[in-house]
């Protein structure tokens, strides 16, 4: 077992208010298995698998007396894969319930998402945050039918500045009343403050490391800064792992 996997299960059991889910999940994919189309991300069984796992997990077997409904996805690091994971995770979420599902790009810094769901990243969260119009206007349908993307829109300099501003609050509050589950990709936390900011307004974090290279100190100061503004840490995802063995045979261990 990898200190990493040893830091997560230490990182959920620290703490009344965490209850953590370790996917040690092989992301991102190999280009043949990760295609932007307009049916959707496309992930391969064992992918499909261990992603399905991690959104029962936090979204539809939570023990909470008020399941989460808006989740949003951190990486420590910039590269950890976060995008790929939440983008995921939110597809196959809405593949499992018959509510409605939209994924944000909070991603001021480094927007991906509307890359990965092969649609534009016109008329998005910054355009809606200088708006009146209502959220719904400035979202994306996608497949399947009850999955939408809230793209960042047009990023201006002061545009991180807006995640801490109370329209951000209001537009996440609208968000919550539009769409049954909410999940919100974020710049790292271990670079940026916006994920802090951001861990107000939710109902809780998954946390995305990179194996063999998230540091430990690094964890343990963003699950704080999380901690220190009542955000639980709902699961996590050891993402990039090598495998020593063949993958097939390591699935039968």
């Amino acid at each position: 077992m990898s200190k990493n996997f040893e830091l997560l299960q230490q990182v959920g059991t620290s703490g009344t208010a965490t209850r953590a889910t370790v996917t040690d999940a092989p992301l991102p994919l190999r280009a043949e298995h990760v295609r932007a189309r307009e049916t959707g991300l496309q992930l391969d069984d064992v992918a499909r698998e261990e992603m399905l796992r991690l959104v029962q997990s936090v979204f539809l077997t939570a023990t909470e007396a008020t399941p989460p409904r808006v989740v949003m996805f951190s990486g420590i690091d910039s590269g950890n894969g976060c995008s790929h994971v939440c983008s995921h995770a939110a597809a196959v979420l809405a593949d499992n319930v018959t509510g409605s599902v939209c994924v944000v790009d909070a991603n001021l810094r480094a927007p991906s998402l509307p890359e990965f769901f092969g649609v534009t990243n016109h008329h998005g969260l910054t355009d809606a945050l200088h708006s009146r119009e209502a959220i719904r206007e400035f979202t994306k349908k996608l497949h399947p039918e009850n999955l939408w993307l809230l793209s960042c829109g047009s990023v201006a300099t002061d545009s991180p500045a807006l995640i801490n501003s109370e329209i951000m609050k209001l537009r996440i509050a609208e968000l919550r009343q539009q769409f049954d589950y909410v999940l919100i990709d974020t710049p790292p936390l271990n670079s940026y403050s916006d994920g802090v900011a951001l861990g107000r307004l939710v109902d809780g974090a998954v946390l995305v490391l990179e194996a063999a290279a998230t540091r430990r100190e690094a964890i343990l100061k963003v699950t704080a800064d999380l901690r220190a503004v009542n955000t639980k840490v709902l699961g996590a995802v050891l993402n990039k792992r090598a495998f020593a063995i063949p993958e097939a045979l390591y699935r039968r261990l």
